[in-house]
């Protein structure tokens, strides 16, 4: 089973922010789907190449969301080399994204909970670039919503990101990261 995690922040007032960048890829992935709750996450089950998926919202805010991530792995018994997290980037500019694997936090507070409620750093990130204003304080930049140019950047790269997730199940990661590195 694999577990694909989108990091964002739950409630209408967060939307379409830049923080949301995982819950935006899962949301436009998926489509019109109803999600099922458990340990303060919304998750959906799919079959993607023969393989189950479980795809993961936490519902617990970014910061806070290693706790959720570590429940759904427990209570299912996910190796953490079938974890791939979704998350927005400051240090990558809008357009670009980064498979990663056995990395730090790079400061990202979501991943950073995410590593030490699971113990280890050992599971792939898909790091989608929100750019990074520095005249604007970083949270309120991250929390902040995307330009329309923006977003049809990002849209633009949906293929890709769904590419990712798809293969996730049946290609070598090296191999993955190769590709689209």
């Amino acid at each position: 089973m694999k577990l694909i995690v989108g990091l964002g922040n739950p409630g209408k007032e967060y939307i379409n922010t830049r923080h949301n960048m995982g819950f935006y890829v899962l949301d436009n992935y998926l489509g019109d789907i109803k999600w099922s709750k458990k340990f303060n996450g919304l998750y959906y089950e799919k079959n993607i190449n023969g393989e189950k998926y479980l795809f993961l919202k936490p519902q617990s805010y970014m910061n806070l969301s290693g706790g959720v991530v570590s429940q759904f792995v427990k209570y299912f018994d996910i190796d953490i080399a079938d974890i791939l997290v979704i998350h927005d980037d400051l240090d990558l500019e809008v357009g670009k994204f980064r498979l990663k694997i056995n990395s730090s936090s790079g400061g990202h507070n979501g991943i950073k909970d995410i590593i030490n409620a699971l113990n280890s750093n050992a599971f792939a990130r898909l790091k989608i670039g929100i750019s990074h204003n520095r005249n604007i304080d970083t949270r309120d930049y991250v929390l902040g919503e995307f330009s329309s140019t923006d977003l049809k950047t990002i849209a633009s790269l949906l293929p890709a990101l769904y590419d990712i997730i798809e293969n996730f199940s049946e290609a070598n990661l090296d191999k993955l990261m190769s590709k689209y590195n």
